[in-house]
């Protein structure tokens, strides 16, 4: 294959072809069957070139799980921001991180696919997921107590804790796939469960 010639200094903007033409690979063939080479390929530059920016297709496959993370956490905190008190708030928050499960789901399989490896492996872009959603969990939650609404003796870290691992059924795209039948039902269960035991 003749490949396109490259400058000196890698720009910012081979970078993000890199990241889109892995993006559209792993849609189509999965990220396990997407090889270096093949994205290499794709964009018509040496597999060495594509070295300089990414170390390993891990790298590459963190950098789309990051874009994808990020605009799934600003879904639901737009959500967030959007309900009317911390009851409201707690319900879009755990109603938002759901839907956008299932839209991945239903929309792109094979990128669902690598945010559930991701979490099996503790990606740092799935690490860092979590990360803010329990940050913006434990906001709210601190909302609440301010205003009486929600108890205050349990300390705030295994409030969150408990939160968490309530909604990972469902809210977890490692878990969610063996509960989709579940997300009817089982989410305004755990909803309702979850604001029962932070009223004070």
């Amino acid at each position: 294959m003749n490949y396109a010639p490259v400058p000196d200094t890698p720009s910012p903007g081979i970078r993000d072809q890199i990241i889109d033409a892995a993006d559209a690979h792993f849609s189509r063939y999965g990220y396990a069957k997407t090889t270096m080479a093949d994205m290499a390929g794709a964009i018509g530059f040496s597999k060495a070139y594509i070295y300089k920016f990414f170390d390993s297709k891990q790298a590459i496959g963190e950098a789309i799980c990051s874009k994808t993370l990020a605009t799934q956490f600003a879904a639901i905190s737009a959500a967030v921001a959007a309900a009317s008190g911390p009851h409201e708030k707690v319900r879009a928050l755990l109603r938002t991180a759901v839907e956008q499960c299932l839209t991945q789901f239903f929309n792109d399989r094979k990128l669902y696919d690598i945010a559930a490896h991701s979490r099996a492996e503790g990606w740092v872009s799935s690490e860092k997921h979590v990360a803010q959603i329990n940050d913006l969990l434990a906001n709210i939650v601190q909302e609440g107590r301010a205003i009486g609404a929600f108890e205050r003796k349990t300390p705030l870290d295994e409030v969150c804790r408990g939160i968490m691992l309530a909604a990972l059924p469902l809210a977890d795209p490692l878990l969610l796939q063996h509960n989709l039948d579940q997300v009817e039902e089982g989410l305004p269960a755990i909803t309702g469960l979850i604001l029962r035991s932070l009223a004070p």
